[in-house]
């Protein structure tokens, strides 16, 4: 039979529970890594595809704004300048002819006294208003005031301006026409 017996001074310690401690402790230390490098891993990937989505997004930008600068190129030369004016003109025309001329004689007729005859219109369009320009021919200077004060009394014409009025030896109307009155209002079209 044998007998084990200890023959140091101090006895043996257990260390069983540190290293049982210690080995818990690390495997939850590497476990810890393990997710948080997984998670790292992750957001790099994820913030790659948005770093070449914004590359993408960027070079599309970048793809515009050249095109851009090659269009204003194109616009600043003479020949697009000519269509574009071309076009201004056209519908300048288009807006003319779109303007309610039937209407606006309807509405004239009415508060035009006798010895009163319109010249001329010159309409110009803003906004469901005309700005018109008209001239009109009286017998006399009474004709012109009752004419004046029946357009600021109708409802489709406002902010009257008189510009000239002059006598018919200065201008080139008809003889019958004593005084010319050249003035601006706005007529409501809707």
């Amino acid at each position: 039979m044998e007998i084990h017996l200890n023959l140091s001074t101090a006895p043996r310690e257990n260390r069983r529970p540190f290293l049982a401690g210690a080995t818990l402790v690390g495997a939850v230390g590497a476990l810890a890594a393990l997710l948080l490098s997984h998670a790292a891993y992750s957001s790099w990937r994820s913030n790659r595809d948005y770093r070449i989505e914004i590359a993408g997004l960027q070079d599309q930008i970048r793809k515009g704004l050249q095109a851009q600068v090659g269009l204003d190129n194109y616009f600043r030369t003479s020949q697009a300048q000519q269509v574009l004016d071309r076009a201004g003109f056209l519908n300048s025309l288009i807006g003319a002819r779109s303007f309610p001329w039937t209407k606006i004689f309807m509405d004239l007729e009415p508060i035009l006294p006798p010895g009163v005859r319109v010249v001329s219109i010159s309409p110009r369009l803003d906004k469901g208003r005309a700005e018109v320009k008209l001239m009109i021919g009286a017998a006399t200077d009474d004709a012109k005031i009752k004419f004046l004060h029946a357009l600021e009394q109708s409802k489709v014409f406002s902010d009257i301006q008189v510009q000239q009025t002059h006598r018919a030896e200065q201008s080139n109307v008809s003889a019958t026409d004593a005084v010319v009155v050249e003035l601006t209002a706005w007529y409501v079209t809707i």
